[in-house]
């Protein structure tokens, strides 16, 4: 049911309503989509509002159609975005390539469940891999955003609007069936970022002008070596700009609790638990999954004796966190396969027993 939210009211919403209302606000002209539980909201949500409001909405016939559409419609432009999870993110990984390299501005949400294969409907983080490691060929990154509560899957919806025309890369907003599925309270601001100008390459017809042309192939080894040149000093740019993180009593600290997404929450609490039983612990959430915090964290490894990474999946942030930390200190991990994530008070066992 598609839920009404005026820009500036705080309201109680789920998670995936909040993310299909903060498209509409932040300007998606254009929604592609199929379902899949767990962000089958999404598309239904838009399915009234974008009609509603004269704009694109298709419910294509499979998740392939559907991102393709979106790279059709991103190549005038236009604000266009699609949602779905997992097994059927698995799917769009070629066009994801295609959309790096002809720099498309494609916004994705992808709202995880559990796998491998087609898995469950349960939480899970296990799309991790998919999201900052890419399952299309080639050399190329996505901008990954990673929410830890409703307000944020708005707030980050909003900014991947944003950054993913300000450097013409997919963005990805990568949520969980948690996330997507609770309710919290809402407060939907204007959108808070400047329009982009799309006018210089945007494919809308030459007429008045020469025609342009966008696509992926060079067809000499050393054009496409400078393309690529190109895209990673994008990256770089993308990493010295707008790498975030959260870190809460990380300076003192002499364990850091490593988190993303909705885990942090109980990562938090369990931070908390051992403080007040005089045990320095703090923690870190990175919140952009695509830049990696890496400066960061290596800077913290020169503190702290011991990073201990809770995840949802079988243990595959660690990997980046040692990556970062380069051997200087300990790197441990607590983890569950697939469902909600380990209470406070298991988190808070757990790491007495690595201290």
């Amino acid at each position: 049911m598609a839920v009404e939210c005026l820009t500036g009211k705080k309201v109680l919403i789920k998670g995936n309503y909040a993310i299909a209302q903060a498209a509409v606000n932040a300007g998606c002209e254009c929604y592609f989509g199929y379902p899949i539980t767990p962000q089958s909201e999404i598309g239904e949500f838009m399915s009234g509002k974008m009609q509603e409001l004269g704009r694109a909405y298709v419910s294509a016939e499979s998740e392939l159609a559907a991102i393709n559409m979106v790279l059709g419609a991103c190549s005038t432009g236009v604000k266009a975005m699609s949602s779905s999870s997992s097994c059927a993110v698995a799917l769009m990984q070629e066009a994801l390539s295609y959309a790096t390299a002809d720099e498309l501005p494609v916004v994705l949400v992808s709202v995880m469940r559990g796998g491998p294969g087609l898995g469950n409907i349960y939480p899970s983080q296990g799309d991790y891999n998919q999201s900052t490691k890419g399952g299309g060929n080639g050399d190329y990154k996505l901008i990954v955003l990673a929410p830890s509560t409703v307000q944020e899957c708005a707030d980050l919806t909003y900014k991947a609007f944003y950054l993913a025309h300000k450097y013409k890369n997919p963005t990805v907003l990568l949520a969980d069936g948690l996330l997507g599925q609770m309710m919290e309270p809402v407060e939907f601001k204007p959108y808070p970022y400047p329009e982009i100008d799309n006018s210089s390459w945007a494919l809308t017809g030459a007429k008045g002008r020469d025609g342009r042309i966008i696509r992926s192939y060079a067809p000499l080894a050393d054009r496409q070596c400078e393309f690529l040149e190109k895209l990673y000093d994008k990256y770089k740019k993308i990493e010295e700009n707008e790498t975030e993180w959260e870190e809460l009593n990380a300076e003192d600290a002499d364990v850091v609790l490593v988190s993303f997404g909705s885990t942090s929450r109980n990562v938090n609490s369990a931070a908390k638990l051992l403080r007040q039983k005089g045990l320095k612990v703090g923690t870190f959430r990175p919140i952009t999954l695509f830049p990696f915090p890496n400066n960061r964290l290596a800077e913290l490894s020169k503190s702290v004796k011991k990073f201990v990474v809770v995840e949802v999946n079988m243990g595959q942030m660690v990997n980046d966190v040692k990556l970062a930390v380069n051997g200087r200190v300990p790197v441990e991990l607590i983890n569950k396969g697939v469902g909600t994530p380990p209470s406070p008070e298991e988190i808070a066992a757990k790491v007495e027993e690595l201290m």
